[in-house]
C-alpha cells in the first residue's frame, strides 16, 4: 500500500519520507543504537509509503544512525517495488534469492562496527534473533520507543487522513437505527455495521463490537448470537482502516426502546450521564504540555466520585494513526507530554457484570490550545427501535 497525502503526486510526498527517514537515523543515534532495522507493517508504510508482507522470507529496511539507509528485499517480490517512494527516494533496494542466507545478504547492508541492532516492534522473532547471530557479539535491543517518537507527532496531512476516517465512522454511527432493533442478534447487527463501513468508504471493518446487555460490560466482547432485548444497553464500537491506511475507531453507547417505549430505567440513564461527563472532562483536560496520564485522571476522576470506579476497568485512551492502537497511551504512569499533533481516543467506560456496559469514545488530536474532535456524531442518550 503506497501513502500519499490527499490528493497529492507520488512525488510530492518524497521530501515528507526522505524528512522522516532523517529524522529516524537522529533517533538512532539519541537512543544508541548503531542501525534500526524495521520489516513489513505500519512502520514501513510510515517511513518509506510502501509495505509489502514477504510471509516468512526477511524485507528489511536498514537505517544507520550514520549513513544512508537501504532496502533488503526477497527477489521475487521486488518487482512490486517498482514506481514506490523507496525508488523515489532514492534508496538503494538489494535482492536476496531462495537458497541463499538472508541474513547474510542482511549483514552486507549494516554499517561497519555495528553492534547495537535495534528492531521495530513488529519484526518477527526469527528475523531479529537471526539478525542478531550474524553479528558476532552484537546486542538487540527495540527501536519501538524511538519509533513511537516520531510516529505519534501527525503531520497536518496525517491530521486530515484521521477527519476523514472520523467523518467515514460517524456515518455508520448515524445509520445505527437502521439495524439496532430487538428481536436480532448481536452477530445479524455486526454484519450490517461491517457492510457500512466499507460502504462509507473503508477498505474493511477491523472490528465490529456490538455487546448487547450483560455483553457490553466485558469491554472487548465483539459480537454473538445473543438475542437483543427490549430495554437493552448495547455498546456499539466500531473502525478500520481508510485507503490511506489511516484508521476510525468510535463507541457510541445506545437503549433499545423497551416494548417499544421511551422510558428507560433510571439507572441506565445515571450510569451514561456519568459516563458522558467523563467524557466530556476528557477530551476539556487535553492541551499541549500537560501529561498523557492526567487525560486519564481527568476522566477517572468523574466515575470514581460517582461511586463507580472499579467499574472502569481501562485505560481512557490509545493513540491512533496508521494502527488502532499505538502511542501515546492514556493511562497512569504515563508522564509523556502532550504536544500539537498527538492523536488518541478518549474513551471512558463503566462497566457492571451482569447488567450492561457504557462506553463513548471519540478520537482527539492535540491542537495549539486544546482538543480537536475527529469525531461529531452525538453523543446524546439515544434510544433506538421507538415505535410510532
Amino acid at each position: 500500500m503506497a501513502l500519499h497525502a490527499p490528493g497529492a503526486a507520488a512525488e510530492d510526498t518524497v521530501p515528507a519520507f526522505a524528512d522522516r527517514l532523517g529524522r529516524l537515523a537522529e533517533q538512532a543515534g539519541v537512543s544508541g543504537a548503531d542501525v534500526i532495522l524495521i520489516t513489513p507493517g505500519p512502520d514501513l508504510e510510515y517511513f518509506i509509503g510502501h509495505s509489502v508482507g514477504s510471509h516468512e522470507r526477511l524485507t528489511c529496511l536498514v537505517v544507520p544512525a550514520g549513513g544512508e539507509p537501504s532496502l533488503l528485499v526477497p527477489t521475487l517480490e521486488r518487482p512490486g517495488w517498482a514506481g514506490t517512494p523507496a525508488e523515489d527516494l532514492g534508496i538503494v533496494i538489494s535482492t536476496w534469492t531462495d537458497g541463499q542466507d538472508p541474513y547474510r545478504a542482511l549483514a552486507e547492508l549494516l554499517p561497519a562496527g555495528c553492534r547495537v541492532l535495534a528492531v521495530d516492534y513488529h519484526m518477527p522473532a526469527v528475523h531479529a534473533l537471526n539478525a542478531q547471530a550474524i553479528v558476532p557479539g552484537s546486542e538487540l535491543t527495540l527501536a519501538g520507543e524511538a519509533i513511537a517518537e516520531l510516529r505519534m507527532r501527525k503531520a497536518p496531512d496525517e491530521v486530515e487522513q484521521l477527519a476523514a476516517a472520523g467523518a467515514a465512522i460517524d456515518r455508520v454511527q448515524r445509520r445505527i437505527r437502521e439495524w439496532l432493533t430487538a428481536g436480532r442478534t448481536e452477530n445479524e447487527v455486526a454484519a450490517d455495521i461491517a457492510k457500512a463501513i466499507v460502504d462509507e468508504g473503508h477498505v474493511r471493518p477491523d472490528f465490529v463490537i456490538v455487546g448487547s446487555g450483560p455483553n457490553g460490560a466485558s469491554p472487548h466482547h465483539e459480537a454473538s448470537d445473543r438475542v437483543i432485548e427490549p430495554g437493552d444497553v448495547v455498546v456499539i464500537d466500531i473502525g478500520g482502516p481508510m485507503p490511506s491506511g489511516y484508521f476510525s475507531d468510535c463507541t457510541r453507547t445506545y437503549v433499545v426502546a423497551p416494548d417499544g417505549g421511551r422510558t428507560i430505567a433510571p439507572k441506565i440513564e445515571e450510569v451514561y450521564g456519568v459516563v458522558r461527563r467523563a467524557q466530556e472532562a476528557g477530551v476539556a483536560a487535553v492541551r499541549p504540555g500537560v501529561t498523557a496520564e492526567s487525560i486519564d485522571q481527568a476522566a477517572r476522576s468523574v466515575i470514581e466520585q460517582a461511586g463507580y470506579g472499579e467499574y472502569f476497568i481501562t485505560r481512557t485512551g490509545h493513540g491512533i494513526g496508521l494502527e488502532v492502537h499505538e502511542h501515546p497511551y492514556m493511562v497512569a504512569g504515563n508522564t509523556t507530554p502532550l504536544e500539537p499533533g498527538m492523536a488518541f481516543s478518549v474513551e471512558p467506560g463503566i462497566y457492571l457484570p451482569g447488567e450492561f456496559g457504557v462506553r463513548i469514545e471519540d478520537i482527539v488530536v492535540v491542537g495549539e490550545s486544546g482538543a480537536v474532535l475527529m469525531n461529531t456524531a452525538p453523543t446524546t442518550l439515544t434510544i433506538v427501535g421507538v415505535h410510532g
